[in-house]
């Protein structure tokens, strides 16, 4: 039930400003406990190189200029590091549970509150807001974006119109697939018209009376009412909307221009077209011409689909499970049948993206089930509400069986989704692969990364050699890249850079001067006079061993499985780097 208090004072709202908290809470704790993963590191890295030389431009295959373009305003304010990175996305995803706020009007009191339970605690939505990745941020604009029309519609306050538009801007910035949260929202709209149209048809209203006349004069009415006069009612609904446009625009531009081309247009308003143009029309081209028009879909469908099935039974059993309740519940209720707008739209949204994810990704990734979580946690909050009003007028009846099975739903529930959370947390660990993406090397690899920063610190030359080698029956390079220098703007030069990934990031953190080996080179040749690091693939670690004396040999899971690697450090360039005092200091 509604309160008599204002809207900011209520119960409801402090509820889910609780639940904010406890987001932003599980969020940000030992958010740099992890290390990077693969995505992490390529991303991170381009960061800093834009960081320092202020080149930047759009490439479609690393998404959207979002988290680039923040991080390099955030890597003034903190220093560069893993928490640092992630920072943005946990902010972000910590205050997701807010957005349940904006669908009050479609949600009683006691739904609204579990929705921001659901969006702060849910194990997928709470993982992946602890990873520099875009998914989560594109399906916090969008869910806000899609608030803020909702609220239009029924407080008819255009201002919420230029709040979508910003908000959808942002989306676009983040990641391409803001086109499929566009298409499904379209498509979920359509469908909840349909049902609406269905309903008054069956109420003995014309098809062409509801279609012609009474829904055209039902818009009219909204429009007129926005100004004392038809006249300026649509002038000022126009203008709302043209705003509310440019907003956008202006929001994609500044992301998307090249930089530093931005800032010289400023100075030089002849050069703002082209500026305009780069930062929409050739982004545009882009992201079709990769992701469109490329070759990235083409793949089996139902492997993935069972892939992102099973992701969502690990990452998001209690949606699931309470997001098929809330529906069946809401869609037969005796007191009001038929769905509820919000309801059904949010039903056909989560169910397009679980038919459509795995057609239009183009890898195996957990974090694509993020996109079905959101949806779904809106007849989620309608289920979890259900057996929880159901335990309760069983505890009043003294009906002991109903409320015990209503309390063990819940508490099983709430149960599921810590024990899931503290397991996912910072985990590396192959046993959370349906969660985890497999590209993670383990924790254990920090160990070796703080040798790494002490000896660079302190060590003249090249500190760190990457020993390049094929892969075991196979032609693959790894680890080496002809030119060092083709790493200092992207794209890289060769497809051997990524296979080092994340060790870029952090080597250029600590601004470490690195070096490889082709591996056609003799091994004694290679390794005649190493530096004080020698990162190598665990099948050259026997061979590799004789020509390393002094040198400690550690050894990581460079991916979930499958792949190790071996960290050489110089024992004796470590201690000398460790009794530096301007390396202490």
């Amino acid at each position: 039930m509604r309160t008599d208090e204002g809207p900011f004072a209520s119960r409801t709202f402090l509820a889910v400003l609780g639940f904010v908290l406890l987001s932003l809470l599980v969020r940000v704790v030992s958010l740099g406990g992890r290390v990077m993963h693969w995505d992490e590191g390529r991303v991170g890295y381009w960061i800093l190189r834009y960081h320092e030389t202020g080149v930047h431009s759009y490439r479609p295959i690393v998404h959207g200029p979002f988290l680039p373009i923040v991080n390099d305003y955030l890597f003034v304010l903190l220093p560069a590091s893993d928490f640092a990175a992630r920072l943005p996305v946990a902010l972000v995803g910590g205050f997701l549970p807010l957005a349940a706020w904006l669908f009050r009007d479609f949600l009683d009191d006691d739904e609204v509150v579990a929705f921001a339970a659901l969006l702060a605690l849910n194990p997928l939505l709470v993982y992946y807001s602890r990873f520099m990745r875009n998914d989560v941020l594109v399906a916090a604009f969008s869910l806000v974006a899609l608030g803020f029309l909702l609220r239009l519609l029924v407080t008819r306050r255009l201002a919420y119109l230029l709040g979508a538009g910003a908000m959808f801007g942002l989306a676009f910035t983040t990641k391409g697939n803001a086109l499929l949260y566009v298409l499904c929202f379209l498509g979920a709209g359509v469908l909840v018209l349909d049902h609406r149209l269905v309903r008054e048809t069956r109420e003995g209203t014309r098809l062409g009376d509801v279609l012609v006349e009474r829904w055209p004069k039902g818009v009219a009415r909204w429009i007129t009412s926005q100004g004392p006069t038809r006249e300026r009612a649509l002038a000022r609904t126009g203008g709302y909307l043209v705003g509310s446009v440019a907003l956008f625009f202006l929001v994609v531009v500044f992301f998307y221009a090249p930089r530093p081309d931005l800032w010289s247009a400023l100075s030089n308003p002849a050069a703002l077209p082209g500026v305009v143009e780069a930062g929409t029309v050739d982004p545009a081209e882009q992201f079709y011409g990769t992701w469109v028009d490329g070759a990235h879909q083409d793949h089996d469908y139902l492997p993935y689909l069972y892939d992102y099935l099973e992701t969502l039974a690990y990452g998001a059993p209690v949606v699931v499970a309470f997001g098929a309740l809330g529906a069946v519940v809401d869609r037969y209720s005796a007191a009001n049948p038929g769905f509820r707008p919000l309801v059904a739209f949010a039903t056909y949204w989560g169910l397009a993206s679980v038919v459509g994810y795995p057609l239009a990704t183009d890898i195996q990734a957990p974090w694509a089930a993020v996109h079905a979580v959101v949806p779904f946690a809106v007849p989620a909050a309608v289920g979890v509400v259900f057996v929880v009003r159901t335990g309760h007028d069983a505890f009043t009846q003294d009906d002991l069986v109903s409320t015990g099975l209503a309390a063990l739903l819940v508490l099983a529930a709430v149960g599921g989704a810590v024990g899931a959370n503290v397991a996912y947390w910072n985990s590396t660990e192959e046993a959370d692969k349906e969660v985890l993406q497999w590209a993670q090397p383990g924790n254990d690899l920090r160990e070796s990364l703080a040798d790494v920063r002490t000896v660079s610190a302190a060590n003249d030359g090249t500190d760190v050699l990457f020993y390049g080698t094929t892969t075991p029956g196979g032609d693959s390079v790894e680890l080496y890249v002809s030119d060092e220098s083709s790493a200092d703007t992207p794209p890289p030069g060769g497809p051997a850079w990524h296979s080092r990934l994340p060790l870029p990031w952090y080597l250029e953190l600590y601004d470490a001067e690195v070096t490889s080996t082709d591996p056609e080179t003799p091994v004694e040749e290679a390794l005649a006079n190493p530096p004080p690091v020698v990162v190598a693939h665990d099948w050259d670690r026997q061979k590799l061993e004789p020509y390393l004396e002094g040198y400690t040999a550690r050894e990581h899971a460079f991916k979930l499985w499958g792949e190790h690697i071996v960290v050489f450090v110089d024992e004796e360039a470590l201690r000398a780097a460790q009794d530096d005092p301007d390396v202490r200091a």
